[in-house]
C-alpha cells in the first residue's frame, strides 16, 4: 500500500485523515494491546528526530506526519525540544473517555530558554481505564491515562492555513499588532467553547 515514510498510495480524492477516536482505537490500542499488530504508522524514538526531519520517516499525509514513539516526559532532540503547552482535550468515543491528546510546539535551542517554532504535535494517550473492568478506585488520576506507547501527529503551522481548529485571525481593522499562532490557539478554543454554549437545547 505504501512505502514507510512516503505519502499513501491512495486514489484520487482520497487522503489518510482519521479522526482522534480512530486514531486512538483503530491504530494506538492495537499498538498498545497487541505488540505484534501490524500497523502502517512506523516506530520512531522522538529524541533522535526533529520535526523538518520526519518526512520520509513518519507516515506523512500532506504535512501531517504520523508515528509511534515511547512516552517520555524528556522530549528532547538534537537541536530543541517539543514543550507542552498546557492545552489537554479529552478524546471520546460514544459518550466515554478513551484517551487524551495533548498539544506541544518545538522550540529551537535548550529548555527553558528556546525559540518558539511553529512545529505543532498532538499526543494521543490511550486511558487504560477505559478499557478494563479493574476497578481505579485509589488509583492517582494521573496514572489512568499512562501508557508506554503514544501516538503523535506533527505539523507545521502556516500562518494562511487553518488546521484542527487552530485558527488564524486577521482583522483588516487592527492596529497593526499581530499576534502568534500560540495566542491565536487560544483564542480559537474561547470561540469553540462559546459556540458549545450557544447551541439549542
Amino acid at each position: 500500500m505504501m512505502a514507510c515514510g512516503t505519502d499513501l498510495n491512495l486514489p484520487p480524492g482520497f487522503s489518510f485523515s482519521p479522526t482522534d477516536e480512530q486514531l486512538l482505537l483503530h491504530f494506538l490500542y492495537p499498538k498498545t494491546s497487541l505488540p505484534s499488530h501490524p500497523s502502517i504508522i512506523p516506530d520512531l524514538d522522538l529524541s533522535l528526530h526533529d520535526p523538518w526531519q520526519l518526512n520520509g520517516k513518519a507516515l506523512s499525509s500532506g504535512n501531517q506526519h504520523y508515528f509511534f514513539s515511547r512516552a517520555k516526559e524528556n522530549r528532547s532532540t538534537e537541536n530543541g525540544y517539543w514543550k507542552e503547552i498546557g492545552v489537554t482535550e479529552a478524546v471520546v468515543s460514544a459518550s466515554e473517555k478513551v484517551g487524551m491528546k495533548k498539544y506541544l510546539v518545538f522550540n529551537l535551542g535548550e529548555a527553558p530558554q528556546g525559540t518558539e517554532t511553529s512545529w505543532v504535535m498532538q499526543e494521543f494517550h490511550i486511558c487504560s481505564s477505559s478499557f478494563s473492568t479493574a476497578s481505579t478506585r485509589g488509583r492517582r488520576k494521573s496514572d489512568q491515562c499512562r501508557s508506554k506507547w503514544v501516538l503523535c501527529k506533527a505539523y507545521e503551522k502556516k500562518s494562511s492555513e487553518s488546521e484542527e481548529g487552530v485558527n488564524c485571525y486577521n482583522d483588516e481593522n487592527d492596529s497593526g499588532t499581530e499576534l502568534s499562532w500560540l495566542d491565536e490557539f487560544y483564542m480559537s478554543l474561547d470561540e469553540d467553547v462559546e459556540e458549545v454554549m450557544s447551541l439549542p437545547n
